[in-house]
């Protein structure tokens, strides 16, 4: 198979069919209808294996692959969907860390081509619906399934899970969940299933009594993250942070190194642990705490995981984070303020259905600013960001793509400077695929041995 084979079926599925990241409201669909449909096409995939599904509005990306890791680690053979890729179609469906090959990706789009144009699946419909094509034929043990956007209506919403997980409750996307954070935690629980237990990782008292609700109609023994785990950083380094988890009932305590190195990371760990506990405790899953703690490891190096935190380069320091709203850019902003440097620099760059003003006005005003835009059709084009952006006293050049202005930051960095990407997956992800850092992550193994 050539390259341009697996290129022009990737371009078949970004431009014929309807995809939020591009195009914005208009790729939603209302409904499970279309999924529904395809995958009953593809004989019930959803059906044939077992699966922890998890919601939330940060921190589901760092959750579901230090899943994976532990599952893997532990020897199971592991799915993991999760959406949207950095650099690589493929990276949205892994088996034990690998990404489907491009032969497979080819193979599928050209076999279900005709019940692909009679459907009319968005673009997320579809990619849902081939991880868990790929995932039954791959026999998994186990596939860790990441919503997209809410959860009620996600498309993943179509597996009935051994645990339910909801990370957190934040502002985005509330032209589709709503303007109350009881409103957006009412969509994201629509992954409760009846009698299947489910996590929450942060507690809120605008959302504790959704849950408590939702969790009682259902018959869902809910378990809160913040109840049960403590984390204590104690280290950090260019390459790990380590913690202390300290279970708040049994009162034991154990060292935890990880490759995440958000500070936010804390909060998922919490909900990685009690997730844990509550499989193992139930019989629904083995995973020795040795193999968990050394799973945590390596979450990079194993599920290839990148663009939280993801430190690029060391001298200068250029780091770059996908956070994009302003509950996640708040925890990196606050990272960032203790970063120490002769000058700091910021790339950043957004889309046009963010609340952009509540996120600019947690910026520091004394950095250097490079204004961009991600090469896609939603994306907030780098002059109405920049415009916007000096409102807030936000100063800087505009580049019209995140190639030309993560150069000239890179220019522009002296030997005790540093640099931050970030405001957009999409931003972030353009900026690694330029600065050619994948380092084997992104892949992790070889590729095409796999399906």
């Amino acid at each position: 198979m050539s390259a341009d084979n697996y290129t022009q079926t990737v371009n078949y599925l970004y431009e014929q069919l309807p995809m939020f990241t591009r195009i914005g409201s208009a790729a939603v669909k209302k409904d499970l209808t279309n999924t529904l449909k395809f995958c009953e096409v593809l004989g019930e995939p959803q059906n044939k294996f077992k699966s922890i599904h998890i919601a939330g509005t940060n921190g589901k990306g760092s959750v579901s692959h230090m899943l994976a890791s532990i599952f893997q680690e532990s020897g199971y053979r592991t799915g993991l969907y999760t959406s949207p890729h950095l650099v690589d179609f493929r990276e949205r469906i892994r088996i034990d860390g690998v990404p489907v090959s491009k032969e497979w990706v080819v193979d599928f789009v050209g076999q279900y081509k005709e019940q692909i144009e009679s459907i009319e699946p968005s673009f997320f419909e579809i990619t849902v619906a081939m991880a868990f094509a790929a995932f039954a034929e791959q026999e998994v043990d186990i596939a860790i399934i990441e919503t997209g956007m809410g959860g009620r209506l996600d498309s993943t919403n179509v597996v009935t899970p051994l645990l339910s997980v909801i990370t957190n409750i934040g502002y985005d996307h509330m032209d589709f969940l709503g303007n109350s954070l009881a409103e957006i935690a009412g969509e994201k629980a629509g992954i409760i299933k009846q009698g299947v237990p489910v996590v929450i990782g942060e507690q809120h008292p605008e959302t504790e009594r959704v849950f408590f609700e939702i969790a009682v109609q259902k018959q869902s023994v809910m378990y809160h993250a913040d109840a049960m785990w403590d984390m204590v950083r104690t280290g950090s380094n260019t390459q790990y942070q380590t913690f202390k988890a300290i279970h708040r009932g049994r009162h034991e305590m154990h060292t935890v190194h990880t490759d995440l190195l958000g500070d936010y990371q804390s909060s998922n760990l919490k909900t990685v642990f009690t997730a844990r506990e509550v499989l193992v405790s139930s019989g629904m899953a083995d995973l020795p705490l040795d193999k968990t703690i050394n799973a945590l490891n390596k979450v990079k190096k194993q599920t290839g995981l990148r663009g939280r935190w993801d430190i690029l380069q060391e001298e200068p320091v250029v780091i770059a984070d996908v956070a994009h709203n302003a509950n996640g850019l708040s925890g990196v902003l606050k990272q960032w303020s203790n970063i120490q440097a002769d000058r700091k620099h910021i790339v950043i760059g957004t889309v046009k259905d963010k609340d952009v003003k509540k996120a600019l006005e947690l910026f520091p005003k004394d950095n250097i600013y490079y204004f961009c835009n991600a090469n896609i059709p939603r994306a907030l084009p780098a002059s109405q960001l920049q415009k916007l952006a000096e409102e807030y006293e936000l100063k800087g050049e505009m580049f019209i793509n995140v190639a030309d202005a993560v150069r000239a930051a890179k220019e522009a960095l002296g030997n005790n400077d540093a640099l931050l990407i970030t405001g957009s997956v999409f931003v972030t992800g353009e900026a690694i695929e330029y600065l050619n850092v994948n380092n084997g992550l992104l892949f992790p193994t070889s590729l095409e041995e796999h399906i």
